[in-house]
């Protein structure tokens, strides 16, 4: 054989190796992104899970507040049991009617139930800046449940000075007028609301109702 003869099977050689080392590369190199993208996968997954499924089991509880009472769950309440009585939730009144009547469409009445106490005795003050002088007998009502009206029996101190002093600021012109009325109302709420709020970190008490008005 001759020296050209070698040099062209030597150059063969080199070319058949150098491409076996170019495979053997992208072939090291697909297996590592596989091998890196399936490590990716991996931990996601276990993030996923540990985060999510942390997250659920240190999941804070829900606060122990009052909480709104529907008027469907009033009515099986008061009927006792399921309060079906045979006709369903809320019984024959479920299509919206109320007192035997049906309820126009649009002009149905409040969604939760209205829970009412009637304060015992009445309130009596002066008036700003006038010679009058106030008594009103107070009712409150709220969409809560019964905590609510507990809360307002057992700070009932503390709510009874809140409202004498809130009457005490009160002027002529709200007594004497239905729309002044009304601003007393909602400054009231307001009051019994601050009160209940800073004792038992929760008001709930939605109006205030005048059982008795004089002025003199």
């Amino acid at each position: 054989m001759s020296k050209k003869d070698d040099k062209d099977d030597a150059k063969d050689g080199k070319k058949k190796k150098g491409g076996m080392g170019k495979m053997l590369l992208l072939v090291g190199g697909v297996l590592v992104l596989g091998g890196g993208g399936a490590g990716a996968g991996i931990y996601a997954a276990q993030s996923g899970l540990l985060g999510g499924g942390g997250a659920k089991a240190h999941a804070a509880p829900a606060p122990d507040v009052p909480h709104l009472v529907p008027k469907s769950e009033e009515k099986r309440a008061s009927l006792g049991g399921d309060g079906d009585g045979g006709h369903g939730e809320g019984g024959g009144d479920s299509g919206g009617s109320h007192g035997g009547l049906p309820t126009p469409a649009g002009q149905g009445g409040d969604k939760y139930a209205s829970n009412y106490f009637v304060m015992d005795k009445e309130f009596t003050s002066n008036l700003l800046d006038s010679v009058h002088f106030i008594q009103v007998g107070l009712a409150v009502s709220t969409p809560y449940d019964d905590r609510v009206l507990e809360n307002l029996k057992t700070h009932e101190i503390a709510v009874r000075s809140a409202i004498l002093m809130t009457l005490g600021q009160t002027d002529e012109d709200q007594v004497f007028s239905v729309e002044g009325k009304r601003k007393l109302q909602q400054r009231l709420v307001k009051t019994i609301n601050q009160v209940l709020q800073q004792k038992e970190g929760f008001g709930g008490v939605s109006n205030v109702y005048f059982t008795n008005f004089v002025v003199q």
